[in-house]
C-alpha cells in the first residue's frame, strides 16, 4: 500500500478526506443555501471578503505613507497605521458602533443600546437584510479604522505616539461617530435631508481631510520646512502601498452594495476607471508642470480617483466614473502644489489635498451624476432632472467640513494639554522610529 511518509496514512485515504473537505466548503459556499430566515449565502460571502479587502487597505496606507518620509520615521509611521487598526476595533466593538447604529436621538447621535455589541448578533440587520447584523458591523469596523489613520499623513515626522493615540480614541468617539450618525444612520439628520454617501466620500474622506489640516496648523511645521528638501525614502513602497490601496478598494466600494449583486458589479467598474483617470490626469499634470511623469504622482493619482469615486461608485454610470477621476487628478494635484508654494502649511503627505478635495469633489459630482436607473435606492442628480439633490450634497459637504475641521481642532488642543503633541526637537531630529519606538527599519 502507498502510505504518506510524513502522515502514515494511506494516499488513498488522504485524497478521499482532501475531497470530502473540498466538497463540503463549496456546497456551503458556492451554493445559495439560506441557513437563517432571510440571509444569504451569496452576500454573506461577498461582504465577508469585502471587509478583509477593506483591512488590507490599512497596511497598504502604512507602506504609502511610509514611503513618503524620510527613512528615520519609516517604520513609526508603519506602527501608527497598524496600532490605529488596533485601538479603533476596540472602540468601535466598545461604544462606537453603537454611537452610529443605534436608535437615533434626535438624529445626531446613537442611544448606546449596543454598547459592547450588544445584541448585535447572526440576526439580519435593516441596513442590510440578507447579511448578520455581526457582519454588517464587522465591515462598518474597517472603515472607522482606516479613516483616523489616514489623517496621520498631515502631521508625519513629528507626533509623540501616546498623544497620537489618545487623539485617535477621541477623534474617533467625537468626529468620526456623529458624522457617521449623520450620514448613515436611517434617523441621521444628514440623511434625512436628502445627502447620499455611498461608501464614504463624506464620513471617510472629507471628515479625515478637514482634520488632517486642522492637524497641521495644530502642530505645526516640520523642523527644517520651507528651508529644506524632504524626499521619498522609499518610492517602491509607495507604488506598493497605492497597488494594495487600489486592490482593497474594491471591498471598499464594491462591499458597500452590501451585496452581490449588480450595484457590487457596477462599484467594482466605476472604481477602477476613476483611479485609472485620476493616475494618467496627475501624470499629464506633472508631465507638463515637471517636464517629466513621476512615479510618485502616478501612485497619488490612483489614489485620488479612488477617493473621489467613493461617494458615488453606486450611484453613476461609467461616463461620470472617468469624468470624476480626471477632475480628482487635476484639481488635487492643483491644490497639493498650491499648499506647498502658496502657504506655510505643512500637510506632510497631502492629505487635504488627496482626500479632502477629491472627497468634495466626488460628494457634490454625485450630486450631479447620481441615477436612480444605476441605483434605484439612491436618487437622480441635477443632470437627470433633480437639483435637491446637488443642494443636499452641498450642504453636507460644509457641515463636514466645518465639523471635522473645528471638532478635530478643538480634540488637538485638548489632547495637548493632557499630554504634548509633537516630539522634542531632539526626537524629531533623531527619528521616531528610534526615539519612540526603539527600533529601526533597516539595520545598516
Amino acid at each position: 500500500m502507498n502510505f504518506d511518509k510524513k502522515r502514515g496514512l494511506p494516499m488513498t485515504f488522504r485524497k478521499k478526506r482532501m475531497f470530502g473537505m473540498i466538497s463540503v466548503f463549496v456546497l456551503l459556499f458556492s451554493a445559495n443555501i439560506v441557513f437563517a430566515e432571510g440571509l444569504d449565502t451569496g452576500d454573506i460571502a461577498w461582504v465577508s471578503v469585502s471587509a478583509v479587502l477593506v483591512m488590507l487597505m490599512t497596511p497598504a496606507l502604512g507602506f504609502f505613507y511610509a514611503g513618503l518620509v524620510r527613512k528615520k520615521n519609516l517604520l513609526s509611521t508603519l506602527v501608527q497605521c497598524l496600532a490605529i487598526f488596533a485601538i479603533v476595533s476596540l472602540v468601535w466593538a466598545l461604544w462606537a458602533y453603537s454611537l452610529v447604529f443605534s436608535k437615533s436621538i434626535g438624529g445626531f447621535i446613537g442611544d448606546l443600546s449596543f454598547f459592547g455589541l450588544n445584541g448585535v448578533g447572526i440576526e439580519s440587520v435593516a441596513y442590510a437584510a440578507t447579511i448578520p447584523a455581526l457582519l454588517f458591523m464587522f465591515f462598518q469596523l474597517k472603515f472607522a479604522a482606516i479613516t483616523p489613520a489616514l489623517i496621520i499623513g498631515a502631521f508625519a515626522e513629528r507626533v509623540r505616539f501616546s498623544s497620537l493615540i489618545l487623539f485617535i480614541i477621541l477623534w474617533t468617539t467625537f468626529v468620526y461617530a456623529p458624522i457617521a450618525h449623520w450620514v448613515w444612520n436611517s434617523g441621521g439628520w444628514l440623511h434625512n435631508l436628502g445627502a447620499i454617501d455611498f461608501a464614504g466620500g463624506l464620513v471617510v474622506h472629507i471628515s479625515a481631510g478637514l482634520s488632517a489640516l486642522a492637524a497641521a496648523i495644530v502642530i505645526g511645521r516640520r523642523k527644517g520646512h520651507g528651508s529644506s528638501e524632504f524626499k521619498p525614502s522609499n518610492i517602491p513602497f509607495v507604488i506598493l502601498g497605492a497597488a494594495l490601496l487600489w486592490f482593497g478598494w474594491f471591498g471598499f466600494n464594491g462591499g458597500s452594495a452590501l451585496a452581490a449583486n449588480g450595484i457590487a458589479v457596477t462599484a467594482l467598474v466605476t472604481t477602477n476607471l476613476a483611479a485609472s483617470a485620476a493616475a494618467v490626469s496627475w501624470m499629464i499634470v506633472d508631465w507638463i508642470k515637471k517636464g517629466k511623469p513621476s512615479a510618485t504622482g502616478l501612485a497619488i493619482g490612483a489614489v485620488c480617483g479612488l477617493v473621489a469615486i467613493t461617494p458615488a461608485s453606486g450611484y453613476v454610470g461609467i461616463p461620470a466614473s472617468i469624468i470624476i477621476g480626471l477632475l480628482a487628478g487635476v484639481l488635487s494635484n492643483l491644490a497639493a502644489n498650491w499648499r506647498a508654494t502658496r502657504t506655510k502649511i505643512d500637510d506632510a503627505l497631502d492629505v487635504f489635498a488627496c482626500h479632502g478635495v477629491s472627497g468634495i469633489l466626488g460628494s457634490i459630482a454625485t450630486g450631479l451624476f447620481a441615477a436612480v436607473a444605476i441605483n434605484s435606492a439612491g436618487a437622480n442628480g441635477l443632470f437627470f432632472g433633480n437639483a435637491a439633490l446637488l443642494g443636499a450634497q452641498i450642504i453636507a459637504v460644509i457641515v463636514v467640513s466645518v465639523y471635522a475641521f473645528a471638532g478635530s481642532y478643538i480634540l488637538l488642543k485638548i489632547t495637548d494639554k493632557i499630554t504634548p503633541l509633537r516630539v522634542s526637537h531632539e526626537d524629531e531630529e533623531n527619528g521616531l522610529d528610534s526615539t519612540q519606538h526603539g527600533e529601526d527599519a533597516f539595520n545598516d
